[in-house]
């Protein structure tokens, strides 16, 4: 009798989820996260307006600056105050919108790792940021020719490359927030809500107290993680002004982020 092997041969075991998951680059996933930030109307035209702002800030300063104005740090100066409005929203849009736009179990259905997800989501702001902030201080420095020439002036270049280095340090200080706020509350309206009242109400509030209490004044810095990070904007930054960086980024940034992150593996995807 002719005898039958039966074994059957060795058994894949990886299923077609954990190979969906693995079998995608980090790269593809933040390639595919930047298509989408610019796929939607909204979201282009919230990334133009970037350039857009830009232009309409280097235009304000040619037009209403006194000679003695027109030099590059005024340029950068009125272009940093979009930008730092701008690209945490952009950062805020992307992450929230697998929560807010019911795009999140199509999302985590093709990488059911959300780390991988939201890792290419910070990739991505801060791509966005790479280009737009060195485009942004070049339209500066085209401004800067452009006024000078118009008032019959020398150019004046008065920032270093540490001062353009802070000032970047600091935009994306500000991305890696508005990121953090996006993980933090997971809902566009909510987050936005939460970032103008930390960039606009709290130091308002922290300068008026600053401003009438001398125990505030001395502790502002220690606590105030948007008055450490202006340090960036204004020059090289000294070693206790380092110290008030890391001190208020790692409660108002690191942390908050920590929690947030592993709320996001725990969140419910509707």
């Amino acid at each position: 009798m002719t005898t039958v092997n039966t074994a059957s041969a060795p058994r894949r075991t990886t299923g077609a989820t954990g190979a969906t998951d693995h079998g995608i680059p980090l790269s593809r996933i933040t390639r595919t996260e930047l298509r989408k930030m610019f796929d939607t109307r909204s979201g282009f035209w919230l990334s133009a307006s970037i350039g857009i702002v830009a232009l309409l800030a280097t235009a304000a300063v040619i037009v209403l600056a006194s000679d003695d104005q027109l030099t590059y740090a005024t340029f950068t100066s009125a272009i940093n105050i979009p930008l730092t409005v701008l690209l945490p929203m952009i950062a805020i849009l992307s992450v929230t919108s697998e929560w807010t736009q019911r795009s999140g179990l199509t999302t985590f259905t093709l990488v059911p790792h959300r780390g991988r997800v939201i890792a290419a989501k910070a990739l991505a702001s801060i791509g966005v940021a790479a280009v737009a902030i060195p485009l942004a201080f070049g339209v500066g420095a085209l401004g800067n020719l452009i006024g000078a020439t118009a008032a019959g002036i020398e150019p004046v270049w008065n920032l270093t490359v540490l001062d353009l280095v802070g000032s970047v340090l600091g935009n994306v200080l500000s991305v890696l927030f508005g990121f953090m706020l996006g993980v933090l509350i997971r809902n566009s309206a909510g987050a936005l809500v939460a970032y103008f009242v930390y960039q606009v109400l709290l130091p308002i509030l922290a300068s008026t107290v600053a401003a009438s209490q001398t125990w505030f004044r001395d502790l502002q810095p220690w606590v105030d993680f948007d008055y450490a990070q202006s340090a960036l904007f204004h020059g090289a930054l000294t070693s206790q002004q380092w110290a008030h960086l890391a001190f208020t980024g790692t409660v108002w940034l690191v942390i908050p982020m920590i929690i947030g992150l592993l709320l996001v593996r725990k969140a419910e995807v509707s």
